[in-house]
């Protein structure tokens, strides 16, 4: 009997558990959710959550118009089920402070935020959920690492409003309820910032605003802005979906996207350009998510998983907002003249004399090409990238690679950032320190992936590199990068968090910078599949693993278009 009671307290139990495994996985971003490595992260979940703490933008307490700095208070609110004809609903109702002793706490915090000028149509707009100053680091995101100070507008003031004026447009600043207001030169408006209950809705989008997470105490921020009806959106990066993302929710988390038919993308940028006449980039390198009438039709919303949500607005045409944009995050090289020839690849060529008979057939049949990739096949064994040519397959890559120069033909190498157990250089990656590694100080995937962060790896790698380049390889196949590993610790002192979106960035520019140093400035190319805001600096990127059908190919056009609409 005692058995048989025991046995019943053990199933009821395992039907908690198995509930609450459940309920984990049915409610977005609970931390026991089960998650498959690398699955993208949408912080607007955390934004429809009952357990956070919310803090909706309410009015200005402090502002130096001189200096742009100012202090705005966040009213707390909370999310409320509320049942009604069969339903229920959960909007934001205002709270009371919950921290204690609740005299060392501001239930209403009252917080920095500025205002800024970049050029005479790029606005600078940061808000901090924390109450220490807004820092201005250096962001590789950036030209130089900082953004430019312009001093050209002009200021006019009342008792409620700030009014700034260049020769782009202008920008209004409302006191209370706090509000942005952006105007093209001819004073016609062009957005503003949505405040809670605006508009007076039954189903209430997200304000500007920010969540308090209950799971660490870490800030989700966002800035909702108003949607015209007839307005169009462009950009997100390399986005395989419909081109206007008009309507659409974009998860910008790179990911291997295993095709073009998907909403995952291995390039997203953090900007989007407006038939209005205005863009917006969101600089940071954690998740973010756009929802651009996705949830409201009215109501664009920029979440973003960083604590300081730092906007540049961008005034004009979509070629003055590219302009704007680029001339902040970079601009791209010419790349080299044969670069932009035909380029012969298939997955893969497994030996010297593959190459040589393709390289013989395309000059006996008069077919133009001026580049021919090695793939996969070029190490002793496919696809373990150890840097080394097998021996037996490639006995001589030198002159291969000196025989097709002399054809008129490039050699591009395939290789990747990640070193498998059985790679020849995963001990020594792993003994010197130069891959992530996880919060326990052991390797976070079975792979041993390179720290981009880590200034000895990076010199490592480009060693590596280098040795190709010397032998006659022209170009490095940049391939993979979207996967650094979330729970991953970095040499740079920060997580996964803010190190994922900013890995492919670091790898870009490490290939490019020793491809340059090898074999010239204006030998300046990589070949990548991964990319971030500042990526265009580094040339030339490719599309993916695009399935070979008709749609797949009208995808990918959508994607190159998307891409190249985002600088």
């Amino acid at each position: 009997m005692r058995s048989t009671l025991r046995d019943r307290g053990l199933l009821r139990s395992g039907y908690r558990l198995a509930f609450a495994a459940l309920l984990g996985a049915l409610i977005p971003g609970t931390a026991s959710a089960q998650r498959y490595l690398g699955d993208p992260v949408d912080v607007s979940q955390e934004f429809e959550r009952l357990d956070a703490t919310y803090f909706v933008a309410s009015h200005v307490t402090k502002f130096d118009p001189a200096t742009g700095q100012g202090e705005l208070q966040w009213d707390r609110y909370r999310r409320v089920p509320a049942y009604s004809f069969a339903k229920v609903d959960a909007n934001l109702v205002r709270a009371q402070g919950n921290e204690f002793p609740g005299t060392e706490y501001q239930s209403d915090p009252v917080l920095p935020f500025s205002i800024s000028f970049v050029s005479p149509r790029t606005v600078r707009i940061r808000l901090s959920s924390r109450e220490w100053p807004l820092s201005d680091t250096a962001s590789l995101m950036l030209v130089g690492g900082h953004a430019p100070v312009d001093h050209s507008w002009k200021m006019t003031r009342t008792d409620s409003t700030i009014t700034w004026t260049s020769t782009g447009g202008s920008v209004r600043l409302t006191r209370n309820p706090w509000h942005v207001e952006f105007y093209d030169a001819s004073g016609r408006l062009l957005t503003r910032t949505r405040n809670i209950g605006e508009p007076n809705t039954y189903a209430p989008p997200t304000p500007v605003s920010f969540v308090r997470r209950t799971r660490d105490l870490g800030r989700n921020t966002a800035v909702a802005f108003q949607l015209a009806h007839d307005e169009k959106i462009f950009g997100g990066g390399e986005s395989f979906t419909r081109l206007n993302k008009r309507g659409q929710k974009m998860v910008l988390y790179t990911r291997d996207a295993m095709g073009v038919q998907t909403r995952r993308e291995y390039k997203p940028i953090p900007f989007f350009l407006s038939s209005r006449g205005y863009g917006m980039f969101v600089h940071t390198s954690a998740p973010v998510t756009f929802d651009f009438g996705h949830d409201f039709d009215e109501s664009g919303v920029l979440y973003s998983g960083d604590e300081v949500m730092d906007l540049f607005v961008f005034l004009g045409d979509p070629k003055q907002v590219l302009e704007e944009y680029t001339a902040l995050t970079g601009r791209s090289p010419v790349p080299p003249l044969w670069s932009f020839g035909f380029w012969m690849s298939r997955i893969t060529y497994k030996s010297a004399a593959e190459v040589r008979e393709v390289a013989q057939k395309l000059r006996q049949y008069e077919i133009p090409a001026d580049v021919i990739h090695i793939d996969t096949g070029w190490f002793e064994t496919d696809w373990e990238s150890d840097f080394t040519f097998s021996k037996e397959r490639f006995p001589d890559p030198a002159k291969l690679m000196s025989d097709m120069a002399k054809e008129g033909f490039h050699i591009s190498l395939w290789q990747l950032p990640y070193f498998t157990p059985k790679n020849k250089l995963y001990p020594e990656i792993v003994e010197n320190g130069y891959s992530v590694k996880n919060p326990g100080g052991e390797l976070p995937a079975e792979d041993a992936i390179l720290d981009m962060s880590n200034p000895a790896a990076v010199k490592w790698y480009q060693d590596e590199l280098a040795g190709l380049l010397k032998t006659g390889a022209s170009v490095i196949k940049v391939d993979f990068g979207e996967g650094a590993p979330l729970n991953g610790l970095y040499a740079s002192g920060r997580t996964g968090w803010y190190e994922h979106n900013l890995y492919p960035l670091r790898y870009n520019k490490a290939v490019f910078e020793v491809t340059q140093r090898v074999k010239g400035a204006d030998q300046g190319i990589i070949w990548a599949r991964s990319a971030w805001a500042g990526s265009q600096r580094y040339p030339l990127h490719w599309g993916g693993d695009a399935e070979n059908t008709n749609s797949a190919m009208a995808a990918e056009l959508r994607g190159g278009l998307s891409f190249g609409l985002s600088g």
